[in-house]
């Protein structure tokens, strides 16, 4: 028995509309560029590898939802990804330890090695509160900022008419693209075609927000891109580039950045965003080659799973 106010269990389908509020409570309080839409939301609760009976930790109390725990498994390179979020005046009650406790009790199940968290730099407190649950600080990512207008135009759209778009039924040849280019870098997953195929029948998708090159039959490097809305400024982001190892060093990866770019000031974007590790010096420079600036940093802690098992 106890007396706590808060229960702390699984999601469950019901719970559905009370997750929405949070998750959209969540992204106004702290605004991180969340799609907190209904219909975003129903999306990726439906990811593949991913069980929101299992994966997804709730806080209840009498009236509602009050905080949650979301683990993402990317168990190829045994590790989970947390995202958790708790309302203000629910904090500093033991609630995050408690969910962790979950989490990693579910990681354990899965067989992955550590978990995963990822911050913004000046978000300070979070940070005190990972060093307090024994996180450590792994990795730092550039958080980078074009204004569209600074672009040269030309150079873009002449590299647009260089590439192609995804086509019908390509999701088998980008998952080959996307594996080969990353292969190997740190914290990338690889992916499955049900993945690809997930992500290209999203609701906000179009064929058109790929670019890519190839010889023949075989693809040599790619560029994604999304569009996020609901801000005041519509906002554009590189979500991938890649360029096939062979091909790399003769200016492809440029020209699909460009191509890329192209694509988004086709949709009235007026700013695009990335994000890359800082450690990745090439792809670094290549960013800031054609006007992109680093705004923030975000950081990535690390914990053993067996080491928060113990602690929990």
């Amino acid at each position: 028995m106890t007396d706590s106010p808060y229960i702390i269990r699984n999601y469950q389908s019901a719970d559905f509309d009370n997750y929405v509020f949070l998750y959209q409570e969540a992204e106004r309080l702290e605004p991180l560029g969340r799609a907190v839409s209904p219909q975003a939301i129903a999306e990726y609760l439906v990811r593949p590898n991913y069980s929101p009976e299992q994966d997804l930790f709730i806080v209840e109390r009498v009236g509602g939802i009050v905080g949650y725990m979301d683990m993402t498994p990317e168990l190829d390179i045994g590790r989970v990804i947390l995202d958790c979020w708790l309302s203000p005046e629910h904090r500093r009650r033991g609630l995050a330890r408690k969910l962790l406790g979950y989490a990693m009790r579910r990681a354990e199940e899965l067989g992955a090695g550590v978990a995963h968290v990822n911050i913004m730099e000046d978000n300070t407190v979070a940070g005190m509160v990972l060093s307090r649950l024994g996180f450590k600080c792994v990795r730092q990512f550039l958080e980078f900022r074009l204004d569209m207008d600074r672009l040269r135009w030309q150079e873009a759209n002449q590299a647009a008419q260089e590439c192609c778009h995804l086509g019908d039924g390509e999701e088998t040849r980008l998952t080959r693209i996307q594996n080969r280019c990353f292969a190997g870098t740190w914290g990338y997953n690889p992916n499955t075609v049900a993945t690809i195929t997930y992500r290209t029948h999203l609701s906000h998708f179009s064929p058109e927000d790929v670019v890519l090159t190839g010889e023949g039959d075989k693809g040599t490097g790619y560029c994604w891109t999304e569009i996020a809305s609901g801000k005041d400024e519509r906002e554009g982001r590189i979500y991938m580039l890649g360029v096939d190892p062979d091909y790399r060093g003769v200016g492809m990866g440029r020209r699909l950045l460009l191509a890329g770019l192209a694509r988004l000031r086709s949709n009235g974007i007026s700013v695009a965003v990335l994000t890359v590790d800082s450690e990745n010096e090439a792809a670094c420079a290549l960013y800031q080659s054609v006007g992109f600036e680093v705004r923030a940093n975000s950081l990535w802690y690390e914990k053993a799973v067996t080491q928060a098992i113990g602690a929990s």
